[in-house]
């Protein structure tokens, strides 16, 4: 496949990719905190999906690359292409520029969510939370990645970044569950009521 390799303008963007990588990895861990292997093995799915968005969004395209030479889809090898929702339904920069406001709409309400679940962990102190966005929310945390990682697939979707993102929900899923169990043995009725009152992973904007 003979394209110009002035084309390939990822290749002069990776330090961008590196500086997104590591400032992404140090929120991931500062916020997530994770304890047990458990925590590790989720917190290390959601690493390689960090690496594997910003490597193909700065660095190699190899999503269009798998798609252009063996699938002969025919996409331009340039950096704008990595709108990849917009570039293969044909809605051009106006397409992407809806995918780019879209995708980051759900990535900073992630964030708001998962700093809010932060904070109030951290205040805790070992009690029950059952105020402030627990009480909107039992996850908050695990919400606000779920948000985070599906704006970036509506921003710029990878096939690795594809692939991952069931593997790292089914993950912290069980995390969740397992969460909940402990909760019950520790706070008991208490908590019952709670799980029965708020939702586990959809905040309800209404205090009830």
């Amino acid at each position: 496949m003979d394209r110009p390799l002035q084309e390939w303008r990822w290749l002069e963007l990776w330090p961008l990719a590196l500086i997104a990588i590591v400032i992404a990895s140090w929120a991931l861990y500062h916020f997530l905190a994770p304890r047990s292997w458990r925590d590790w093995a989720g917190a290390g799915a959601v690493q390689a999906f960090i690496i594997a968005l910003y490597a193909e969004m700065y660095g190699f395209p190899l999503t269009i690359y798998v798609l252009t030479s063996f699938l002969h889809v025919p996409i331009p090898l340039v950096h704008g292409s990595g709108h990849l929702w917009a570039t293969l339904l044909g809605y051009g920069s106006a397409g992407a520029l809806v995918e780019m406001i879209l995708g980051y709409a759900l990535v900073v309400a992630g964030l708001v969510l998962l700093t809010k679940g932060w904070r109030a962990v951290v205040h805790a102190r070992g009690r029950l939370i059952t105020d402030g966005i627990y009480a909107r929310v039992r996850h908050p945390q695990y919400s606000g990645l779920f948000l985070a990682i599906l704006g970036e697939v509506v921003h710029w979707p990878t096939l690795p970044t594809l692939l991952l993102t069931p593997v790292i929900v089914w993950l912290y899923l069980r995390l969740a569950w397992r969460e909940e169990e402990r909760l019950l043995h520790e706070f008991g009725q208490r908590y019952q009521d709670y799980r029965q009152c708020v939702p586990a992973f959809m905040p309800v904007l209404r205090r009830r």
